[in-house]
């Protein structure tokens, strides 16, 4: 499953990115991972969801973003939720079309009981339709 939060930058999408996975791990009974583009919402996190700087790694393509996603998944087992904040930034995708990405994570949490969180700097009504049935929070 996906799930956007979508909004210009600046809007909180954020803020409340980080209030939704510190809420989640509350219920979880697996794992739960945050990927940025740095590592300086740290201390904003429960200490129990694993922060990775996804800038430490060399991912130059969205094929390249969607391999490292799996690497993750095929790493844990018992991984419930991703959550993925500043999603076209981490996957490459500044500018591009974001359909067959977002398609291909669907794919990839059906099959792996994942659910992925994004934060998108877009208005919701900017996303491509697929991704629009997606929108949880439009800010």
């Amino acid at each position: 499953m996906v799930q956007i939060i979508a909004g210009k930058k600046g809007k909180g999408k954020t803020k409340h990115l980080l209030d939704r996975a510190n809420s989640a791990i509350r219920d979880s009974k697996g794992s739960i991972v945050y990927l940025d583009k740095s590592s300086k919402h740290m201390y904003e996190l429960s200490n129990k969801i694993r922060l990775i700087n996804v800038n430490e790694y060399p991912i130059k393509s969205s094929e390249g973003f969607i391999g490292f996603i799996c690497g993750i998944i095929s790493q844990d087992h018992d991984l419930e939720m991703m959550f993925l904040d500043s999603f076209l930034k981490l996957s490459c995708l500044e500018g591009e079309d974001i359909t067959d990405t977002i398609a291909t994570l669907e794919r990839i949490g059906e099959k792996y009981h994942v659910t992925f969180v994004l934060s998108v700097s877009m208005d919701a009504e900017n996303l491509p339709e697929n991704a629009q049935a997606d929108v949880i929070v439009s800010l």
